[in-house]
């Protein structure tokens, strides 16, 4: 976390992910703003990271006052020593992908069980909810295999921020991330699918012993 709050400086703007990790961080956050006597505004990428930002007492601003900010601090779910990332395990990676594209630099906080040789878990799909039918059946001949998120507090599917569904797809050991991440994104329907291939500046990973090991992804 510290070597996230190292970047930051007085006056910045910054987009926050959402999850555990984040939580954990917005705590680090605000210790540092009250000992450095720093003002840092955040754009929360989701409800869930609003909420918490306004209890921990951070300054919360949006996208539109700030369509640009100089950083995303954000975690993921899984990734590659050549810095390829699938997130969207809590919903949000619609909002998540547009701040990290939108933010002059990004960087995502992991512990070492994250980082593999190639990725392979369910990849997060949002799907505008019209279109499911149709969009599950285009994702089957790229060869995935979709499965509806069923909310874990409610009857039926997760609505995302956005009012929308997500499907969680299995393709197996993905062989090009880059490639699959716009194929899955051409088709109508789909909003935003949890490979974030070209839009992360730095990924830091954490080890148990204290090391720390930095992934500088391909831009």
């Amino acid at each position: 976390m510290n070597v996230a709050l190292d970047r930051i400086r007085d006056g910045m703007v910054i987009g926050l992910g959402s999850g555990s990790t984040v939580a954990q961080f917005m705590d680090e956050l605000r210790r540092f703003i009250h000992s450095s006597r720093v003002c840092v505004k955040v754009i929360p990428s989701s409800y869930q990271s609003y909420l918490l930002a306004l209890e921990k007492g951070l300054e919360v601003t949006t996208l539109e006052k700030y369509p640009r900010p100089e950083l995303m601090i954000d975690s993921l779910d899984q990734t590659t020593r050549s810095g390829e990332v699938v997130k969207g395990g809590g919903g949000a990676l619609t909002r998540e992908k547009i701040l990290c594209h939108a933010a002059g630099e990004t960087v995502l906080i992991c512990d070492y069980t994250k980082v593999v040789e190639r990725l392979d878990i369910p990849i997060p799909v949002e799907v505008i909810p019209f279109a499911l039918g149709y969009v599950a059946e285009e994702l089957r001949k790229l060869g995935g295999k979709p499965n509806l998120r069923e909310g874990g507090g409610k009857v039926g599917p997760v609505i995302s921020d956005n009012g929308n569904i997500i499907l969680d797809v299995y393709f197996g050991e993905i062989e090009n991330p880059d490639e699959l991440e716009y194929r899955i994104n051409m088709i109508p329907g789909i909003v935003e699918n949890g490979i974030f291939s070209r839009c992360v500046n730095e990924i830091i990973v954490g080890y148990p012993d204290g090391r720390i090991e930095r992934i500088t992804p391909k831009t």
